[in-house]
């Protein structure tokens, strides 16, 4: 589904990642994948095709640091948000973690409430930037770059400028439908020679694009008088 979210947690404390995984897949929000070091980090957020909305990264690891880590990353070109977590709280390594590229930075023992409300922070404001990577159904979706990135297959999708803007904003709604004229509002503005026609016509070829099967509609779907982002298993048809 377009609501959840993946998400890296890098920690060596099995029971830490044990709780985080939990509480943050509690409420079906968050996807949570794990690497116990510096090494394994490395080759699931570089070395693989899978995409995280977050990493959450404790500085301490057993083959390194996981500011050294941080850095690494963002010198890699890594623009996903990062909260670093640690035992410490000075200054000095507050500092530290944030000049590494740390979006964040959460002292232990932490609340798990006050890191959900860190995360979601974080996340919101990355969505809002031109380095924004969003994972919709089987696809991970670059709107700055207008594409579309098949995950089995590595096929690339062009997009338009309307329908990248589309999928954005249906994309941050979650499982709410828009309705068209909010839809139409938002993508071409208070425009009166714009109709829900136009945007009827941009919702067909955008599903002969990305649709396994344009004739029976699983992704971009049609409720409640606008539209909405589901996931793939969602059998609706307009």
């Amino acid at each position: 589904m377009t609501g959840i979210h993946p998400v890296l947690v890098v920690d060596d404390d099995p029971k830490l990642i044990e709780t985080l995984t939990e509480q943050l897949q509690e409420n079906q929000e968050f996807e949570v994948s794990s690497a116990l070091t510096v090494k394994e980090a490395k080759n699931k957020i570089l070395d693989s095709d899978k995409h995280y909305d977050a990493i959450i990264l404790d500085v301490m690891l057993p083959d390194g640091d996981g500011c050294d880590l941080c850095a690494y990353l963002r010198k890699e070109g890594c623009r996903t948000p990062i909260i670093m977590l640690t035992g410490s709280d000075n200054e000095e390594d507050v500092v530290r973690g944030l000049d590494a590229g740390g979006n964040d930075y959460v002292s232990k023992p932490f609340r798990i409430a006050e890191l959900l409300a860190r995360l979601r922070a974080q996340m919101r404001i990355f969505a809002s930037s031109e380095d924004a990577v969003f994972t919709i159904g089987n696809y991970i979706f670059r709107p700055s770059a207008k594409s579309l990135q098949e995950q089995d297959s590595n096929r690339r999708i062009r997009l338009t400028e309307k329908e990248a803007a589309i999928l954005k904003f249906l994309y941050r709604s979650g499982s709410r439908p828009v309705p068209r004229q909010v839809l139409l509002n938002e993508v071409w503005g208070y425009n009166s020679a714009v109709t829900t026609h136009t945007l009827e016509t941009h919702i067909y070829r955008l599903r002969q694009k990305i649709e396994p099967d344009p004739s029976n509609v699983t992704l971009l779907i049609t409720e409640a008088g606008g539209y909405r982002l589901s996931s793939i298993s969602d059998k609706k048809e307009e």
